[in-house]
């Protein structure tokens, strides 16, 4: 497999790593982490005039036809900026269900206004008993005479406090745990019956619970026959995160390596004790081996279902220990420094390790993986 990047990919690198390394300092970002949406409005209109919005969507809508590659790089570039904008909740999940799911009127209106900056959106999926499981849905859609109404509640709901539209999965038929029956449906956010409340998360960003009450709804597509489009649009969603894993760690191991050479003990730079220099190898290696995987993954979003879903599956695994392993070899060399508030490593440690608990964890994902190798997986 080839795995060197194209010419449009190169400039698309050059293009985000330039915006986040001269427009997005650790004290933008805290800043737009502390305001009361916690991101920067200015800054998701910058993303939106440099074609970052668009880059994953068919040209149709206004979109730059992109692949998972293409989503890796923009996503590799956040994660060494810890960029706080709802890049995942609106673009990869919410504009990924739009594309998939919905009717052709539908994508050219909100996508349209996705890729202008214009619309925020949301994934509403998961309960609070459902754990990662992608068929549990509880929350029930019931059509009426003048349309549908959702009842139901959803949590841990990424930027859904910021969002105008919320894409909420709800059943229509079947029972909590069956792919079929599941629909997707389309909530304004100032809907009548719908509560929204917004949290802040130990990484830096935000997370809503969502409570319905007879919410009348949009169906996204036909009802009651969103899984795959749901299963496939999470899986970009976990590409993403692998490869914004891989851009955090790449700032803690850079982050390390300058601490271990300027800091000194014993009148000597503490890097050039061996000890120290083989943990630092150990973390360098770590990183390698998640970017490949998060390269892997992003190369399957187009396989089939399978594959595309193990390998998904496989490299969230890979990476989520990656992850724990120079997130914690990082704060050790470190020291105490590592701990305080102002020193930016202690943020990207808190958001690799959210970044492992998003769209499914180690324990399981390594369990999914097994199922999908042995069939026993639906």
């Amino acid at each position: 497999m080839d795995f060197s990047l194209s010419e449009e990919q190169r400039l698309l690198k050059e293009t985000v790593d330039r915006l986040v390394r001269d427009r997005y300092g650790f004290e933008a970002r805290q800043a737009a982490a502390a305001s009361e949406q916690g991101f920067s409005r200015a800054m998701w209109a910058t993303f939106a005039e440099l074609g970052l919005l668009a880059v994953p969507f068919p040209e149709a809508v206004g979109g730059l036809g992109g692949g998972g590659v293409d989503l890796m790089v923009v996503a590799e570039a956040f994660g060494r900026g810890l960029v706080v904008e709802p890049y995942l909740a609106t673009v990869v999940l919410g504009g990924s269900l739009v594309e998939l799911a919905g009717s052709d009127e539908q994508k050219a209106h909100i996508l349209g206004h996705v890729v202008a900056g214009e619309k925020l959106l949301a994934f509403a999926h998961g309960e609070p008993d459902g754990r990662y499981d992608l068929a549990h849905v509880g929350t029930r859609a019931e059509e009426s005479g003048d349309g549908w109404r959702l009842t139901g509640r959803k949590s841990v709901v990424i930027n859904g406090d910021a969002a105008d539209t919320l894409i909420v999965s709800a059943r229509t038929a079947g029972g909590t745990g069956d792919e079929a029956g599941i629909g997707l449906f389309l909530v304004a956010s100032d809907a009548a019956g719908l509560t929204v409340h917004g949290n802040p998360t130990i990484d830096g960003g935000r997370s809503a619970e969502v409570v319905l009450d007879g919410v009348a709804a949009e169906p996204l597509g036909e009802p009651g026959a969103a899984f795959p489009a749901i299963e496939a649009a999470v899986a970009r969603g976990i590409a993403a995160l692998c490869a914004e894993a891989v851009g955090a760690m790449e700032v803690a191991c850079e982050t390390t390596l300058d601490y271990l050479k300027t800091r000194k003990q014993f009148g000597r730079p503490i890097g050039s004790f061996q000890a120290l220099q083989h943990r630092m190898v150990d973390m360098r290696t770590e990183l390698e081996q998640a970017r490949s995987m998060a390269i892997l993954a992003a190369a399957k979003l187009g396989a089939d279902r399978v594959e595309r879903e193990r390998t998904v599956s496989a490299a969230k695994v890979t990476i989520g220990r990656a992850a724990h392993h120079v997130a914690e070899e990082a704060i050790q060399l470190h020291g105490g420094i590592a701990m305080t508030w102002e020193y930016a490593l202690s943020h990207y440690a808190k958001r690799l390790v959210m970044i492992d608990h998003l769209l499914g964890d180690v324990d399981f994902h390594t369990e999914r993986f097994i199922a999908l190798t042995d069939g026993t997986a639906a």
